[in-house]
């Protein structure tokens, strides 16, 4: 059974888990309408999705 022979120090256990943060998703900008959106996914203000319009958007009144 494998079992470490030595303790591993706080600093050796924080810098191997220095790559665990989340990180913070990229927004790009709608061509169509200029509002923040994820890459690769549909605008949820004006339904664009690489030109073309994929779904319809109903206006809040």
């Amino acid at each position: 059974m494998a079992v470490p022979k030595k303790k591993t120090s706080k600093s050796r256990r924080d810098m191997r888990r220095s790559h665990h943060a989340i990180k913070p998703a990229l927004a790009s900008e709608c061509p169509n309408c200029g509002e923040r959106k994820l890459s690769h996914h549909v605008c949820v203000k004006c339904g664009h999705y690489r030109g073309r319009q994929v779904m319809t958007v109903q206006v809040e009144a």
